[in-house]
């Protein structure tokens, strides 16, 4: 549903239902399309009118903003939302509180994470760090010394970018220096850091970029599963597909065949339809009852869980294979 014909409907709903919204980053990224699907899949059980909006691109905050202003004027309850800006969106989400509504943060943070009432997500550092555990115990166990390139997001350091990241480089043995930073790591272990915008096609760019800055890159961090499949194609174009290590995350379908297939090594899978259906879930029992969800014990978020999925188990690091990854994979 575009942001107009989304704003249309609700505008002519007519059903007495509370008014919820979903904003993601983008509405043709997988991972949110599936986020969509579980929105809409438990709204009619929970009782509420779902509107769906996102932004045109990764990064478009403008629209998401709209999208708050039209939720805003729609009366709704509350609204779930992946941030495409961790920062400057929080002005818009104030003036949703100010309009007694409950935010829920799926996924990315916002800045500061308070900004929002709870965050439905993935822990991302744990994503990266059970990747990064997993390389670690392979390039341990074959003796082999890691020369690793780090396939990113953005520039912007993005609060999901940052913690996959520094979680894999922890997860590894790296000493990441200021945890909340991507690139001020000093370890000659280290090839260098490119950006891949979560796409395939920056992921094949950012891996020429980094082949051609180091050829003897042998382990390869993804910040999501399409860069990987990028990654790899950039790696078996320069003849080195078959000496390369490829870790990511995400734990969508196409990612979890590329395990099947040995392309990607190990992948951390998360869960968006959880996310979504609780996230839902938590404002219809706030529209009948004013309760805030409670965060995970020990954490300041709601944690929807992370799976690690690898056909090439190592010792110490609880895994499932790609067999079961695709009984639970999405998108």
């Amino acid at each position: 549903m575009t942001l107009l014909l989304a704003g249309t409907s609700a505008c002519n709903r007519g059903t007495g239902e509370p008014v919820v919204g979903l904003i993601t980053k983008t509405d043709t990224n997988p991972f949110f399309v599936t986020m969509k699907k579980g929105a809409q899949g438990i709204a009619g059980t929970a009782g509420v009118d779902l509107q769906t909006f996102a932004g045109r691109v990764d990064g478009d905050n403008e629209a998401q903003v709209l999208a708050i202003e039209n939720l805003i004027s729609f009366g709704a309850k509350g609204f779930l939302i992946t941030p495409n800006d961790s920062k400057a969106i929080v002005p818009a989400i104030d003036r949703a509180h100010e309009a007694g509504m409950l935010v829920i943060a799926l996924d990315t943070p916002v800045e500061p994470a308070d900004a929002a009432d709870a965050t439905f997500a993935t822990d991302n550092y744990q994503a990266g760090r059970l990747i990064g555990q997993w390389a670690k115990a392979k390039f341990d166990k074959s003796g082999t010394q890691a020369k690793i390139a780090m396939l990113d997001l953005n520039a912007n350091q993005v609060s999901v970018d940052v913690q996959r990241d520094q979680g894999f480089l922890e997860g590894f043995g790296v000493d990441v220096g200021d945890p909340a930073r991507i690139g001020d790591e000093n370890d000659p272990r280290i090839a260098g850091h490119d950006v891949t915008d979560g796409n395939e096609e920056g992921g094949r760019t950012a891996m020429e970029n980094l082949l051609q800055k180091d050829q003897s890159i042998n382990l390869v961090y993804t910040i999501n599963e399409p860069a990987a499949a990028g990654a790899f194609e950039a790696l078996k174009a320069a003849g080195r597909e078959r000496d390369v290590t490829i870790v990511s995350v995400d734990g969508g379908c196409p990612g979890v065949d590329n395990v099947g297939k040995g392309v990607i090594g190990a992948t951390s899978m998360q869960f968006p339809i959880k996310m979504a259906e609780l996230g839902v879930q938590a404002i219809a029992e706030y529209a009948k009852t004013g309760a805030r969800p409670q965060n995970t014990a020990g954490k300041n978020f709601v944690d929807t869980g992370v799976q690690l999925i690898t056909d090439d188990p190592q010792a110490g690091v609880e895994a499932k294979d790609s067999a079961w990854g695709r009984q639970n994979c999405w998108g």
